[in-house]
């Protein structure tokens, strides 16, 4: 009975996210770890900074120091089995070195990137000193990165963001000269009846598709399609598996999102909306 119980505790899928903590539950780490349980499984955490935020927007924001970052770090990893690592608002140069420094060891596990620099309220979280150790140290390490338009604009120093799908290719095979991977460039504030990515790996290019779903409740889809990818990789999915069902996933949270009624501004996706509909 214990060593099947300990076989059976081996094949659980486990990633962690390591990224901010949103206080209304919406995005960050919350938002993470509730996808990853939605999707079976199991989450660890490494929280990067506070954040005093609600559906309106960022009040507040307190960095930890890096030291206190690594030594969450090495907690997870001298104990857990981690297969997948999300990385999400990492706010500091320090914070983003400290991650790099403990990241970099480490082989075998697959590294999803959001680089977040601005909230859904359009609220700054990622300092200017950061900007540059993102590109040079984290984005190296990913096994996938998954920018917006607007970060990959910034990522790239552009002046402005992709205005079509041809962009945003030409953007995307840009990032991975910056040595992610893998790239996937989100389209969901392009105009049109359909959301569309552009996943570029390799010489590999990949459309993805989904109905644009018209709602003001869009807190924290970011956070969600990269842990959503993050969690298909620690269960074994290919890349591009992955990053479909993650789409499909977002859809279904952002088509229900509605029935939550959280907050007064942009509210959040519905983590868990096919399991809420069983009970």
């Amino acid at each position: 009975m214990g060593r099947a119980a300990d076989n059976a505790r081996t094949m659980i899928p486990i990633a962690l996210t390591i990224a901010g903590s949103d206080s209304s539950g919406g995005a960050g780490i919350q938002a993470d770890l509730k996808t990853f349980s939605a999707l079976g499984v199991y989450g660890a955490s490494v929280i990067t900074a506070l954040t005093a935020q609600n559906t309106r927007g960022v009040n507040a924001i307190h960095s930890l120091p890096g030291a206190f970052i690594a030594a969450q770090l090495e907690a997870v990893f001298g104990d857990l089995d981690v297969r997948a690592v999300k990385i999400g608002m990492v706010g500091s140069a320090e914070a983003a070195l400290a991650v790099a420094e403990k990241l970099e060891a480490l082989r075998g596990v697959a590294i999803v990137l959001d680089p977040v620099m601005v909230a859904t309220s359009g609220d700054p979280l990622l300092d200017a000193d950061a900007e540059q150790v993102l590109r040079e140290e984290l984005i190296p390490l990913a096994r996938l990165i998954t920018p917006n338009l607007e970060e990959a604009a910034c990522l790239l120093g552009d002046s402005a963001r992709a205005g079509d799908e041809s962009a945003m290719r030409g953007q995307a095979k840009r990032l991975l000269e910056l040595g992610a991977r893998a790239v996937l460039v989100k389209g969901g504030h392009l105009d049109g009846p359909e959301a569309v990515d552009i996943l570029v790996h390799g010489k590999s290019e990949t459309r993805l598709t989904s109905p644009r779903i018209e709602t003001g409740n869009t807190h924290g889809t970011g956070c969600t399609l990269s842990s959503a990818i993050a969690a298909g990789l620690a269960r074994g999915l290919k890349l591009e598996e992955a990053c479909i069902r993650a789409k499909a996933y977002l859809s279904g949270a952002l088509a229900a999102a509605g029935e939550l009624q959280v907050g007064q501004g942009a509210g959040p996706v519905h983590h868990f909306h096919e399991l809420w509909r069983k009970r």
